[in-house]
């Protein structure tokens, strides 16, 4: 019995897989991805600049390394750039590029593994700079799903996981620039040594 519902089961989804394979995934997580928390980290990125794109703020030190910047006398200038200032402008600049370059399916891979690096720290800083409470925190396999940290950041790892595992799909600039290459490469002629 349970193979007849299995093989039922593949005639029925079979289709479906092979319809949406290479494209569909890839596509639906950027999409995902961009229409629930592409301006939350723009906004928050927002936040931590000075006037222009080139200014990093105060403010940014204050939210990405607040001890540190208390042990300088609350004077952002006085925190030594390496490695904190290094810190606080990767955070930065990366809270803006990471996820312009994930919906745009740019270097997805790369970029998926960088937001769930920024996801790890931000996650970090926010329990142990920001002192997150208990609620905030959550606990996992609980009757409750509506934690900050340990419940939606796990929906944001793994649609970061999926994304750095399959990439962006045939619908991103990745894939056109594969399809780019591999044109190229069939229409390269082949060289079987020197003439």
């Amino acid at each position: 019995m349970p193979s007849a519902i299995h093989a039922l089961t593949d005639r029925i989804t079979g289709p479906i897989e092979r319809l949406g394979d290479g494209w569909l995934l890839g596509l639906l997580g950027r999409l995902i991805f961009a229409g629930v928390l592409l301006m939350y980290f723009l906004n928050s990125a927002f936040t931590k600049f000075d006037g222009g794109p080139f200014s990093v703020s105060d403010a940014a030190y204050f939210q990405i390394i607040p001890p540190i910047v208390e042990a300088a006398g609350y004077d952002a200038s006085a925190v030594p750039f390496f490695p904190w200032g290094l810190v606080v402008l990767l955070g930065t600049y990366g809270e803006v590029i990471l996820p312009i370059l994930l919906v745009l399916g740019l270097f997805t891979r790369l970029s998926a593994l960088g937001m769930l690096i920024f996801i790890g720290v931000q996650s970090y800083v926010d329990i142990a700079f920001h002192g997150a409470d208990a609620a905030t925190v959550g606990v996992w396999f609980d009757n409750l799903s509506n934690a900050a940290i340990v419940d939606q950041r796990a929906f944001w790892a793994f649609l970061f996981v999926h994304l750095a595992i399959k990439g962006g799909g045939a619908v991103s600039i990745d894939g056109l620039i594969r399809r780019r290459l591999a044109a190229r490469a069939d229409e390269e002629p082949v060289s079987y040594g020197a003439a």
